[in-house]
């Protein structure tokens, strides 16, 4: 007994959009040192002197530096990391992620 396969079915291709990816931005307070903001900019990041310092800059003049853009996983974990590594140096430095 044979079965009949059904050769006209056309298989639907769905479209996937890729991940939201969200920017990890620092937030600028009147306590922390400008030299630590550069050097967790340098060490979380993996900005240059000169860029840590722009974006520094940017935090001092604007009250927001964006550091870069990750997926969520990655943007949670250095928020995380840079949250940690300020508290234990005592100071209130903050550290957001948004969706952009």
């Amino acid at each position: 007994m044979a079965t009949k396969h059904d050769t006209d079915t056309v298989l639907e291709r769905q479209t996937l959009k890729p991940p939201p990816m969200y920017q990890v931005a620092l937030l600028n307070d009147d306590y922390t040192p400008m030299e630590f903001v550069v050097a967790v900019i340098q060490e979380y990041f993996n900005k240059d002197r000169e860029t840590a310092t722009q974006i520094m800059l940017s935090v001092h003049r604007y009250g927001k530096g964006v550091c870069g853009v990750f997926s969520k996983d990655i943007a949670s974990t250095k928020v995380e990391f840079v949250l940690t590594h300020a508290r234990k140096a005592g100071h209130p430095l903050q550290c957001v992620m948004e969706e952009v």
